[in-house]
């Protein structure tokens, strides 16, 4: 587990595990996220909200994984923009170190009907 600052102040903090990050690579969460300014403020926290919910009233997406990382990550009270700042920098270090070495098998078909 991982703790990211999840405020400006640095009095909250989100805790981030592998499997987090392994269901946002199989969901592709923050790829084209971020416009081309880089700038990731509470509108775009919205999109990516509005992007799961989607995914989550999905009739063909029943991933436990994915409900995990909202209830844990993404609706977490304490997510702010500077959280999905920090968020996205993990995840960014995360794929340069380990996301590559991870089996096959890990990164299944989002669109699959998991029981």
């Amino acid at each position: 587990m991982t703790k990211i600052t999840a405020n400006a102040s640095g009095t909250r903090s989100i805790e981030i595990s592998e499997k987090h990050l392994k269901t946002i690579r199989k969901y592709s969460l923050l790829d084209g996220l971020v416009d081309s300014n880089g700038i990731i403020n509470e509108e775009v926290l919205d999109k990516l909200k509005l992007n799961v919910r989607g995914l989550l009233e999905s009739a063909n997406v029943k991933d436990n994984d994915l409900l995990d990382l909202c209830l844990d990550v993404i609706y977490n009270q304490n997510m702010k923009a500077i959280g999905l700042q920090n968020l996205v920098s993990l995840y960014g270090e995360w794929l340069k170190t380990k996301g590559n070495d991870v089996p096959a098998d890990d990164n299944p078909d989002p669109n699959e009907v998991t029981d």
